[in-house]
Formats: C-alpha cells, sequence, structure tokens
C-alpha cells in the first residue's frame, strides 16, 4: 500500500534567513561575546604589565634599585613646596604612631598631606648662623650625582641644613613632649615648660615635679617619662660621654631601655643631636610620605619600597631623608 507524503508548508523566510545573512548556533554567538570580554580584559592587563615591567626594568636599570619617578611625582613635589608640612593625617582620636607599626612593613598613606597633622616631621630647629656639618656639602654633592629627585631638590634650599641641637637631655625631652602631636601644639607646650624650668637640666625638672609639668600641657604619661629621663640622666644610668664614639645601634640600644623612648625617638636624636650622617627613621609618617609624592606619585608604599629607594642613598642617608621633609614642609620646625 502506498503512503501519502505531506508537503512541506513553506515557512516565511526571517530576517537571519535573507540572503546574504548568516544564523549562527546560540553556542558560537556565546563563544564570539566571551572572545570580545576577554579580549578585552587581556588587552588591560597587557597594558597593566607593560607599565609594570617597565617600572621594574627602570628600578633594575637605575643606581641600587631606587625606583624611578613619575613626572606627576616630580612636578607635584617641586611645583607647591608650601602646600603642607610633611606630616601625615591621623584619625581623630587614633595614635599617630599606629598608622606605621614598628615591625609592619605596610605604611598606608594619604595622598594629601595637610597643616592639621598629628606627626611631626622632625625634631630640631634649623638657622642659616648654625655652622654646617662638616659632611653635609660633600653629601649634598654625592646625592645630586646620583639621584635626579635630590638633584632638582637640594638646590632649592640654599643654605639651609641640619643643625645639633646641643644638649643631650634637651633633645631628648623635646622629642618626648613631641610625640604624636603636631609640631606647631608641642613647640607651644615646649615655650610653657621652658617657662616653667628655664634651666633645662635633669634635676631641674625632678625638682618641678609631675604637677607641674602637666599644668605645662603634657599629659601624665609624658610628664612621669620625661621625669623618668631626667633620673636617668642624674644617676648616671647612661653612657652620655661614650655616645659620640658609639655606634648607631649601641645608642640606639641604650636609650630605648628608658621608659617612652622608641626607636623613632632614639633616631631622631642621632639625627638631631649626634648628627649622624647615615640614619633612616623608616617608623617616621613625614618620611614615607615624602618618598610616596617624590618617587611613587603619591601611591602608598611599603616599608620595603621606601628602603629600597633609600639604598641609593647611603652612606648619606641622613641628609636626603632632611631633604624629603623639606619637600613637603620648606620651613623647618623649631623643636
Amino acid at each position: 500500500m502506498a503512503t501519502a507524503r505531506k508537503t512541506p508548508v513553506k515557512r516565511p523566510a526571517s530576517v537571519s534567513d535573507a540572503p546574504g545573512a548568516t544564523k549562527r548556533p546560540r553556542s558560537a554567538q556565546m563563544k564570539t561575546n566571551t572572545q570580545k570580554i576577554d579580549g578585552a580584559s587581556a588587552t588591560a592587563g597587557r597594558k597593566t604589565a607593560v607599565r609594570r615591567a617597565a617600572a621594574v626594568s627602570d628600578k633594575a636599570a637605575r643606581p641600587n634599585g631606587a625606583a624611578r619617578p613619575s613626572k606627576a611625582g616630580t612636578e607635584e613635589a617641586g611645583a607647591s613646596p608650601a602646600k603642607g608640612n610633611g606630616r601625615a593625617v591621623a584619625g581623630a582620636g587614633a595614635s599617630a604612631q599606629a598608622l606605621v607599626p614598628e615591625h609592619g612593613e605596610v605604611v598606608r598613606k594619604s595622598r594629601v598631606v595637610t597643616s592639621d597633622a598629628a606627626v611631626p616631621v622632625q625634631i630640631g630647629g634649623l638657622t642659616r648662623e648654625v655652622t654646617r656639618p662638616d659632611y653635609w656639602d660633600r653629601a649634598c654633592a654625592d646625592l645630586m650625582k646620583r639621584d635626579r629627585i635630590l638633584k632638582k631638590l637640594i638646590p632649592k634650599f640654599g643654605e639651609i641644613h641640619l643643625v645639633n641641637l646641643g644638649d643631650p637631655f634637651s633633645t631628648l625631652a623635646r622629642s618626648v613632649a613631641g610625640q604624636q602631636i603636631s609640631v606647631k601644639a608641642a613647640q607651644a607646650i615646649w615655650e610653657r615648660v621652658k617657662g616653667a624650668c628655664p634651666e633645662v637640666h635633669p634635676a631641674h625638672f625632678i625638682k618641678l615635679g609631675h604637677e607641674k609639668l602637666q599644668a605645662c600641657g603634657l599629659s601624665k604619661r609624658k610628664a612621669e617619662y620625661i621625669l623618668d629621663l631626667a633620673q636617668h640622666f642624674e644617676s648616671g644610668a647612661l653612657h652620655v660621654d661614650a655616645w659620640t664614639s658609639m655606634d648607631d645601634e649601641a645608642v640606639i640600644a641604650e636609650l630605648t631601655q628608658i621608659r617612652g623612648i622608641g626607636r623613632w625617638t632614639a633616631e631622631m636624636f642621632l639625627i638631631f643631636n649626634l648628627s649622624r650622617p647615615d640614619i633612616l627613621p623608616l617608623d617616621d609618617l613625614g618620611l614615607i610620605q615624602a618618598i610616596s609624592v617624590n618617587y611613587f606619585s603619591g601611591e602608598p608604599v611599603t616599608r620595603s619600597e621606601a628602603r629600597e629607594v633609600a639604598a641609593n642613598w647611603e652612606p648619606w642617608r641622613t641628609v636626603a631623608t632632611w631633604y624629603m621633609w623639606r619637600s613637603l614642609n620648606p620651613i623647618p620646625a623649631d623643636h
């Protein structure tokens, strides 16, 4: 028996079926779309990789691996030297030193430098009249040969330079008084302390006592620290006369045994009292901020990155650090 065949019904042509158009399976379309997205990501990834590779190769080409500063970072540092005081901003009620863990690596910084800061850039006053350290001119000449940021920066500040503050007790006591507060506040407190005790001598501070020191604006703890420091000087427990002949780490080790004196304060003492030429205070927020602005276009930097940049400054890291501070705060603090 013959079976009747059903004649297929003609379907109207769709846009996809029109001449010249090719209908692709859904899987092929999805593949194409994915390729487009992946292609864009790959392009962006390659651009990022190229930038990083360029930075790494440039660092490798420079002496001691110092990072090459970007043009933007250089212009930002040089265009407006009076834009801030070189101190990092701490949150309300926060300890400024807590922003830089003593043994941690990452130092997180704001790109903005303001005048209302919580950590002083330095402890020490500078004037044109005081004798320059004997190594200063030699160090400046050497640093300008090696580092193109310092080559532009150092000539901007003419004759001003690091100054030895003289009396060890006064230097350390002022350093303690200035911890974790702004330069302006520390200066005001120290002026009141000098008013209460015109002769800055350990015995006179001990006689002044806690209450009168606190009345000058010192916290209870800072008053205790300064009196403890005075007791160390009076008792002869410190090898003050030997400090000039001791190496840097030996002095730091002795000073950090005193309550209220950590590595940062000891390093400030080495810089501003003993005038040591090769101190790198990596716990100083002003230094980290300056390296960020001058060498990394304001990007946050780690202690390792800061140390790598500073390797190119040896054996004059004190001098380079001082000019880093000046790049953010042209007017030196008088405390």
